[in-house]
């Protein structure tokens, strides 16, 4: 089976529809994802996402709105109809079965070759490391081996859509990084359609071509990794997206001759020269005034030039300084490739470069300029 195209047009789940309390878990939620792509829908707990896979998969009624997988209605189907592979964050094993034939086991409903479900068990149980515990039953397992015997049950399945949700949650943080690897491999290789649901953003960040972050049951912003970090839609996606968070900070921008001023407090501003800003930047940033400056820890200087900030904390981690810093009004976080020689009370100058700002609106927090260009 093919890789196929799913598309949520408008999909809202509410649960308890017509009670006293009902919960609008989502909200409109639209997305399309094209044939071999792997999208992730990342944000935190309660925020919709497994909701949305859930719906996908038959598992959850869709209170209004459709999903279309290769051009076909299936929010009315049942979940065996929709020829959909779900690892799900409980296991789900069958416990009769031992670990090779829970992952055989759709394949053998399938009437496949005895010897090419041998092949295929064998080729995912290496992937996923679990090589040793073929012959044993679930109840035997630790909840990382429960986690990847289910994880590989879907993907040894030909389906036109596979749905991972948390799939690596309870793997130890080396095992995890190696078989992130190896899984995107296995899928781009075969050319599956995968969604998959984390609140990691290194999990979605290393696996997923576009990501769509979700907050309160509403999608934020769906694109590439590198358009979430450069570019965010809005307050929220620039400070979910990145580790350290953007530093937020309100400002009030005015003109300076040619140039622009942003005014974070009484005593700590943000000042560009003309040219340092481009015009269309100065003309949107200008027109709304008062606004929330948004920066990068790792885009923030240790400058003499720059406003005074006295520091709170100075962490080395090992490759990195993380100094927290404050000043009238505001605080920031600041990270530095080496060790920073200056202790907590001391105070720093901070500059930032025109080309490293994100510029909010205020008051909806939608996007206004990302460096040289408005958003």
């Amino acid at each position: 089976m093919s890789a196929a195209t799913l598309v949520l047009d408008r999909v809202d789940k509410i649960y308890n529809v017509g009670g006293a309390r009902p919960v609008h878990a989502v909200r409109a939620m639209s997305l399309e994802l094209s044939p071999g792509e792997i999208g992730a829908l990342l944000g935190s707990s309660g925020c919709g996402k497994t909701s949305t896979l859930r719906m996908v998969a038959g598992f959850e009624e869709v209170t209004h709105g459709s999903i279309a997988l290769a051009g076909r209605p299936i929010q009315a189907e049942p979940p065996a109809r929709r020829n959909v592979a779900m690892a799900f964050e409980g296991y789900s094993l069958y416990p009769p079965l031992t670990v090779r034939d829970n992952i055989a086991f759709a394949l053998k409903s399938q009437r496949i070759d005895a010897a090419q479900v041998e092949r295929r068990v064998a080729e995912v149980a290496a992937l996923l490391e679990i090589e040793d515990i073929l012959g044993r039953h679930p109840s035997s397992l630790s909840g990382g081996q429960q986690q990847r015997a289910g994880l590989a049950r879907a993907l040894v399945r030909d389906a036109a859509l596979h749905l991972l949700d948390e799939p690596m949650g309870q793997l130890e943080p080396r095992l995890r990084a190696v078989l992130r690897g190896r899984l995107k491999h296995y899928i781009k290789e075969r050319g599956l359609t995968v969604v998959l649901v984390t609140h990691d953003q290194t999990e979605a960040n290393a696996l997923a071509d576009r990501i769509a972050v979700m907050e309160d049951g509403e999608l934020q912003q769906f694109a590439t990794p590198a358009t979430l970090r450069d570019r965010p839609a809005n307050r929220f996606v620039g400070a979910f997206i990145g580790e350290p968070p953007m530093n937020l900070l309100p400002a009030e921008a005015r003109a300076e001759g040619q140039g622009v001023v942003f005014d974070l407090s009484r005593d700590a501003r943000l000042s560009y020269a003309p040219g340092e800003v481009t015009a269309p930047v100065r003309d949107v940033v200008l027109e709304r005034g008062r606004v929330i400056i948004g920066v990068r820890p790792h885009a923030i200087r240790l400058s003499d030039a720059g406003f005074s900030a006295r520091i709170v904390a100075n962490q080395w981690i090992g490759d990195q300084s993380h100094v927290a810093a404050s000043f009238s009004g505001g605080s920031v976080v600041v990270v530095q490739h080496e060790r920073v020689a200056a202790r907590s009370g001391e105070r720093i100058g901070l500059a930032v470069e025109a080309r490293d700002l994100h510029v909010f609106d205020a008051d909806s927090g939608v996007a206004v300029a990302h460096g040289e260009a408005p958003a």
